[in-house]
């Protein structure tokens, strides 16, 4: 069983920003491999997640879709785990989808993620940052102090070493708690 605990994040405004950006980023490239899996579907073609990850590698820092107004790659800016992260999730979700249509449950097609219509976070691996009592340190955007000191106390006793799991950054709407 794997249990999660939610604690708010003290941002400064940059951080802020760059939070946002990183949502973004997951979120684009979410859609851009929705879109291309669709497309090779359509073709007849069996879409593989790490295929499109291969393909979305090639041009990412070269494609116009990629580039920012000046010419450069604004993916650049936002760590690896939040634009390699979606098709993992993708590939997951499609095989939820085609276990649900084998077992004849309902099945929902995969939608196309929307700016404040969607749940908008992004995914950090568990090498990639280090909690200390009061602060997380994040890769790109540095140590962001915790509303709430980070503990043993809150965990359940288990007969294994604990560990931390990989975060999932989630961005709230202002005025909500987590």
């Amino acid at each position: 069983m794997q249990l999660t605990h939610k604690i708010a994040l003290c941002l400064t405004p940059e951080r802020a920003v760059y939070f946002t950006c990183a949502c973004g980023a997951e979120r684009c490239v979410w859609n851009w491999a929705l879109a291309e899996w669709n497309k090779q579907y359509a073709a007849g073609r069996k879409p593989d997640a790490m295929a499109l990850k291969k393909q979305f590698n090639a041009i990412k820092y070269t494609h116009p879709q990629w580039l920012d107004g000046s010419g450069q790659t604004w993916i650049k800016t936002i760590h690896r785990d939040a634009h390699a992260q979606p098709f993992a999730d993708l590939a997951k979700a499609w095989d939820r989808f085609f276990a649900d249509i084998k077992a004849g449950k309902k099945a929902h097609a995969l939608q196309f993620k929307k700016k404040g219509r969607c749940h908008d976070s992004f995914y950090v691996a568990n090498d990639k940052f280090r909690v200390s009592v009061k602060t997380i340190c994040l890769p790109k955007s540095g140590e962001v102090a915790m509303t709430e000191a980070f503990s043993n106390g809150w965990q359940p006793q288990l007969p294994y070493p604990w560990r931390v799991r990989p975060v999932t950054a989630e961005l709230q709407q202002r005025g909500s708690l987590p």
